[in-house]
């Protein structure tokens, strides 16, 4: 349904490919995502998340520019913006005020299915966009994958079995993100994860997907070789979204075996 309702947006986007191209020439590089994840600890990638299909009503009063600056303040990494608004209550707004909040990157997370959604991305100020393997075609992915990498926008692909992770592995670069969640019924099987996580080179890094919500969570994590977890509802809800941040930074990562 969500993948569906994404080219309602497309052609739209079309029509600002100018708009989207000129911005980019005005706007220096966003930094890498990809290299603020790797490091001796288990990178956080805090969201930004109002609502969502499974959770209903988060945080819906959320500021992005502040949760940004609380996040950064907490030690995340990276954050990852929603910018569906139906389903999730985001914004591309959103993607500009954390960006102008913080120097941290941002991913945009969406339902990308068109390359103008590159462009689009870059000029918003996004570090890496989420391409979803289960939601696209492999022509369809690779293509989606070139339109990143010559618009100077990482890929982030989200996988949840072998399959879509044998299709991931062959984007040169590509991080790979692995979703315990079934986008489809909603259910969560965090196995998912753990069976993956090994399965992927040494030299890609690999993003552990919902279903984080304690220190615990983050080590178990690591244990399977995930070099940074994503983390929503948990530090999106929080009282003190800094403090709920600082409480999942600092475990230690483990090298997956090739």
């Amino acid at each position: 349904m969500l993948v569906g309702e994404a080219w309602q947006v497309v052609e739209p986007l079309r029509l600002r490919e100018a708009e989207f191209r000129d911005a980019i020439r005005r706007t220096r590089p966003p930094g890498s995502l990809a290299a603020a994840l790797r490091g001796p600890h288990v990178a956080v990638i805090a969201e930004l998340k109002r609502r969502s299909p499974s959770g209903g009503a988060i945080n819906p009063a959320m500021s992005a520019g502040p949760q940004a600056r609380a996040y950064d303040r907490g030690g995340a990494r990276a954050l990852s913006i929603l910018t569906e608004v139906a389903h999730f209550g985001g914004s591309t707004d959103d993607l500009r005020e954390a960006g102008a909040a913080v120097s941290l990157p941002l991913l945009k997370k969406d339902f990308h299915v068109a390359p103008i959604q590159a462009l689009e991305a870059r000029a918003l100020g996004a570090a890496a966009m989420l391409l979803i393997a289960r939601a696209l075609s492999p022509e369809e992915l690779l293509t989606m994958a070139t339109a990143a990498e010559d618009a100077g926008v990482e890929s982030l692909v989200e996988v949840r079995d072998e399959r879509e992770l044998e299709r991931a592995l062959r984007i040169d670069g590509a991080m790979i993100g692995i979703n315990n969640r079934n986008l489809e019924t909603l259910a969560m099987d965090m196995e998912t994860a753990q069976r993956l996580l090994p399965l992927v080179p040494r030299n890609r890094l690999a993003v552990f997907e919902s279903g984080v919500r304690s220190r615990a969570d983050v080590t178990r994590a690591a244990s399977a070789g995930a070099d940074a977890v994503l983390v929503g509802s948990a530090v999106s809800a929080a009282a003190d979204p800094a403090a709920a941040v600082r409480a999942l930074v600092g475990v230690p990562r483990v090298d997956r075996r090739d």
